[in-house]
């Protein structure tokens, strides 16, 4: 039987000895809890990063952190906004110290290459900050072989699955929140966890192309979702895992020197659209 890839599941002796390793790699999922409409949980973030971490350190050999639960404030031209209920968010700077103080810790622990992977549109450039000044602290202790690799896992979502999975038109990632992406990794990952009878099915958002503080609540659809979700199936959440897990790992497998990753099972393009 195989050791888990999730480091929670793991005794502290197996830990040390597969963190150890000569190339270990440690993925960080990183979420929030943010509402994702009447039809979802507010963990999706958290659950989506873990799982999508999970397929790609399969892939690759690599540990799985235990994830970030909460995440930078939703904004409201990609989350809908953090005045809605459920959304409980975290400062910058506390997302900036978490992000250096786990890349301080899994180097602490001996590993040397360290990838976040993000499930929180808002939070990258926090993770960025935090990295960066991690690595600062690493070099001026005399550790200057750590390397940190950041990756949103829609960023792996090719221009051809793009196509595929949305051909009545792709509104962007800004407006995919608690739509078709999410909701369907959710109904393949966590279906018992998805309402499709509560799905709101409306036109995308309307929103400005900047921001305005305080927020004006009335600008977020009432479902705070900023996309329907009506076309999500559980075959497109098969593709979008397989995809987008096998780019990460492509990815990582270029950056740390580890094993290429295998080829995965395509999944039958002539049942994506069922339900």
């Amino acid at each position: 039987m195989r050791t888990s890839v999730y480091m929670e599941e793991l005794d502290a002796f197996t830990y040390r000895e597969r963190i150890s390793q000569d190339n270990a790699v440690v993925l960080i999922p990183v979420g929030s809890i943010e509402q994702h409409g009447p039809h979802m949980p507010l963990n999706t973030d958290v659950l989506l990063s873990k799982a999508l971490a999970g397929a790609t350190a399969e892939a690759i050999d690599a540990l799985v952190a235990a994830p970030v639960v909460y995440g930078y404030k939703s904004q409201q031209r990609s989350g809908g906004g953090n005045h809605l209920p459920g959304t409980t968010s975290l400062d910058a700077s506390t997302v900036i110290a978490i992000a250096k103080t786990l890349t301080l810790e899994f180097a602490r622990h001996g590993a040397r290459n360290i990838a976040f992977i993000n499930g929180h549109f808002e939070n990258y450039q926090f993770l960025y900050e935090g990295v960066d000044l991690a690595l600062r602290e690493l070099h001026q202790s005399g550790i200057d072989d750590a390397k940190v690799v950041l990756l949103s896992y829609w960023d792996f979502v090719d221009d051809a699955t793009i196509a595929e999975l949305y051909p009545n038109g792709f509104t962007g990632w800004d407006l995919e929140h608690g739509g078709v992406l999410e909701t369907s990794l959710m109904l393949h990952l966590h279906p018992q966890q998805v309402r499709m009878d509560k799905v709101v099915d409306a036109p995308p958002a309307v929103l400005p192309n900047y921001d305005v503080l305080p927020v004006r609540p009335e600008l977020t659809p009432a479902s705070g979702c900023l996309s329907s979700a009506a076309e999500a199936t559980q075959a497109k959440g098969i593709i979008l895992l397989e995809r987008a897990a096998a780019g990460m790992a492509a990815a990582l497998a270029h950056e740390f020197p580890v094993a290429a990753p295998q080829p995965t099972r395509q999944s039958d393009p002539e049942s994506v659209g069922a339900h």
